[in-house]
């Protein structure tokens, strides 16, 4: 689907000379104005190829590109809640030993960005289950991921929303990764920790250091949880010209922490009385 031309309906970047972005969605015989792209007609865009270098009705060019992943979660998606960053993203699939084929529970859907990110990644032999208490987002979310598939192919990775509280536990079993997306998520280490199977990974997104300190102080007090860590990702751009390069004034600093530990096995053996017998 990333290959084929721009469609009618589709959301379309469009950037102009100067590298500032708009996303249009497209519709026959509709105009639309953009700063220094002047006036778009939405007809020179649909049926053509993505990568199109467009001389605008002003004389001003700009670039029509089919929106990444980035693009999507940051200037298409309808966010009605705080989302997971795509820089902080590509850490869930990395530090969440993610592969094809994995169950993976997240609590807090949200706007489904991470959503998005574990529908691409699993496959359709890999698992979603996505708990959200909010009605309104667990009605408004699979309408959204379903048009994202619409326009950039199915992933087909099996996923079932429950309008449901983690807090209240989790009926899921033997699963590979827990993601929770949730102001308190102590209240659901228990929880956690009976779904995931020994040598899971649990991982927590929180935006400030008084709830990691009341997570992680949680979990190295239960004896199912091992190699906590405590991580955010800072994202600087660079201006980069043939006269200049310089990091730009503003940067992506603190959208979120991210809290990592493994599920392990309460069972230890000694070595030695093996070893003796």
């Amino acid at each position: 689907m990333q290959r084929l031309p721009f469609r009618e309906g589709e959301p379309v970047l469009i950037i102009d000379d100067r590298g500032r972005k708009h996303v249009v969605r497209l519709q026959a015989g509709l105009e639309s104005h953009h700063g220094r792209t002047g006036k778009v007609r939405h007809d020179w865009i649909i049926g053509q190829p993505p990568g199109l270098r467009v001389t605008g009705g002003d004389g001003q060019p700009f670039l029509c590109l089919r929106p990444t992943l980035e693009d999507y979660v940051l200037k298409v998606l309808e966010r009605q809640t705080q989302v997971i960053y795509p820089k902080d993203l590509g850490s869930l699939l990395v530090r969440g030993n993610l592969f094809s084929g994995a169950r993976v529970l997240e609590a807090g859907l949200g706007a489904g960005s991470a959503a998005l990110l574990f529908r691409r990644f699993l496959g359709r032999g890999g698992e979603l289950i996505s708990y959200e208490k909010r009605e309104e987002f667990a009605q408004r979310s699979p309408e959204i991921l379903e048009e994202y598939e619409r326009l950039y192919g199915s992933c087909q990775t099996p996923h079932r929303i429950e309008c449901r509280d983690v807090y209240d536990g989790i009926d899921a079993q033997d699963l590979d990764l827990v993601l929770l997306d949730v102001p308190e998520p102590h209240q659901a280490m228990a929880a956690a920790a009976g779904a995931l199977r020994p040598n899971g990974v649990l991982l927590c997104w929180l935006p400030t250091v008084i709830q990691v300190f009341d997570l992680v102080r949680s979990l190295h007090e239960q004896p199912e949880w091992a190699e906590v860590e405590t991580t955010e990702t800072l994202m600087r751009h660079w201006s980069v010209s043939s006269k200049s390069i310089r990091p730009r004034q503003t940067m992506i600093g603190h959208t979120g922490f991210l809290i990592s530990a493994r599920r392990v096995a309460t069972l230890e053996i000694e070595a030695a009385a093996q070893t003796a017998h």
